[in-house]
C-alpha cells in the first residue's frame, strides 16, 4: 500500500528513466525558471518540435512536467510533488550511510 510520498515501481523507474537523457534534464532546467511553450524550449535548446515532442511525452509520462493548453499552445511547468515523490523514495537509502564512508572519504593506502 502506497502513501502520499511512495511510488509503485513502476512510477520509480519511469521517473528515473525520465531524468537520464540530457535532454530531458535541459528541459527541466529550463522549467525550473518558468512555464514555457513548446516553441520557446524549441529556441531555447535549438532543436526541433518533433525531437523535443518526445521527449515531452516520457517527462509527462513521468509525471515530472505538469501541461497546460491555452488556445492552440500547450504550456509546460514542473510538476514538483513528482520530485518530492522520488526525492522521498531515495531518501530511503540514507539509512545506509552509517555502513558507507562519508563522500570524499579516503582511508590509508586507498588514495
Amino acid at each position: 500500500m502506497a502513501t502520499t510520498y511512495e511510488l509503485p515501481v513502476d512510477e520509480i523507474s519511469s521517473g528515473f528513466h525520465a531524468l537520464s537523457d540530457p535532454i530531458r534534464v535541459k528541459v527541466l532546467e529550463l522549467l525550473q525558471q518558468q512555464e514555457l511553450c513548446v516553441g520557446g524550449l524549441c529556441e531555447a535548446l535549438d532543436t526541433n518540435q518533433s525531437k523535443l515532442s518526445f521527449h515531452l511525452k516520457v517527462l509527462k509520462d513521468a509525471e515530472l512536467v505538469n501541461a497546460r493548453h491555452e488556445g492552440r499552445w500547450i504550456y509546460y511547468s514542473l510538476n514538483i510533488m513528482q520530485f518530492v515523490r522520488l526525492e522521498k523514495y531515495l531518501s530511503n537509502y540514507r539509512r545506509f550511510s552509517e555502513i558507507c564512508p562519508p563522500v570524499g572519504y579516503q582511508t590509508a593506502g586507498h588514495n
